[in-house]
């Protein structure tokens, strides 16, 4: 076989045109797991890395918020009223004196814990679930699917406004209702894939060998689509956090005492044009902030469990 021309003519100390590292007598190339190229592709992108930093800059703040912030919890302060932000209190403060910093970080709470508490349950739900549809197909497949075809069809606000009222405001029962309102998204893409694996080399060698049903599942299948169920978990914890938002500013949230960055945006929402709507700001601000790092969080675990990513 013979080299190129332009190679052969290229000097001994010229860099390789290709990008190919060349490898001396007697080493050997070193490989690379799965997750080393997952790693290596994911901290190339740097907005999901800018966005891991915000978000867990944002999670200590608030989960920390009885060593970060500046002033009690719900402490008053009449003789102050509502004034604008300023170097004792740097987000201003509410119509009852109210450090509005302090509220917000502990209204982080709540919605930071209804949003990862959702996600997490949902993804739980409709990864069993999607699984089960797809590798067994058939009846339990038409079964599955239908039944995700109504709660798909189920107008969400309406039922969640009924559940509330009936069941009550607390955050616990916020994330119920939610997670059984979000789990047939994951569910629909665990079973494409499911469908498209069970019929693998590998998948049939497994069967072959004598390993369960649950076995193939846990160890073969669900590990091949990990990357879908990581990207929809991201997507879902937004999703949670925007919804709960939405029912707060409604007045089926959280209530009093319990607050949250949605249910200060309700209790501000009059003040909007006047002196006083630096009090939608900073709660609107912090919604903004945590939904853009999860959906970047999410485009970055895209792109690296992607191979054919070309970032």
């Amino acid at each position: 076989m013979t080299m190129p021309r332009e190679i052969l003519d290229a000097p001994a100390d010229a860099p390789d045109p290709g990008g190919a590292i060349e490898l001396r007598a007697g080493e050997e190339g070193v490989a690379r797991s799965q997750w080393r190229l997952f790693w290596r592709r994911f901290l190339q992108h740097r907005m999901a890395i800018l966005s891991v930093l915000v978000l867990v800059g944002i999670m200590f703040v608030c989960f920390g918020a009885t060593w970060v912030a500046p002033f009690p919890r719900n402490k008053q302060d009449l003789l102050i009223g509502p004034v604008g932000p300023r170097a004792a209190h740097w987000f201003g403060t509410d119509e009852l004196g109210r450090d509005q910093l302090t509220e917000l970080l502990y209204a982080g709470q709540i919605s930071l814990k209804i949003g990862l508490a959702v996600a997490l349950l949902s993804t739980l739900v409709g990864t069993v679930v999607g699984a089960v549809a797809g590798y067994f197909g058939r009846w339990a497949d038409q079964m599955l699917m239908r039944l995700t075809d109504l709660f798909l069809v189920v107008p969400a606000i309406a039922v969640l406004a009924i559940a509330v009222k009936k069941f009550g405001n607390s955050s616990n029962t916020i994330i119920v209702i939610l997670a059984g309102l979000g789990w047939m998204y994951i569910a629909r893409v665990v079973r494409s894939q499911v469908l498209s694996i069970k019929e693998k080399e590998f998948v049939e060698a497994a069967r072959a060998s004598g390993a369960s049903h649950a076995r193939i599942i846990a160890r073969h299948m669900l590990p091949n689509t990990v990357g879908p169920i990581l990207v929809n978990a991201t997507l879902a914890i937004a999703a949670a956090i925007i919804t709960e938002s939405t029912l707060s500013f409604l007045g089926f949230g959280v209530q009093p005492p319990t607050t949250s960055w949605g249910r200060m945006l309700s209790d501000s929402r009059g003040y909007v044009g006047t002196p006083k709507a630096y009090l939608i700001y900073f709660p609107g601000l912090a919604l903004l902030l945590v939904v853009l790092a999860v959906n970047f969080i999410g485009d970055g675990l895209r792109d690296a469990f992607d191979p054919q990513s070309r970032r």
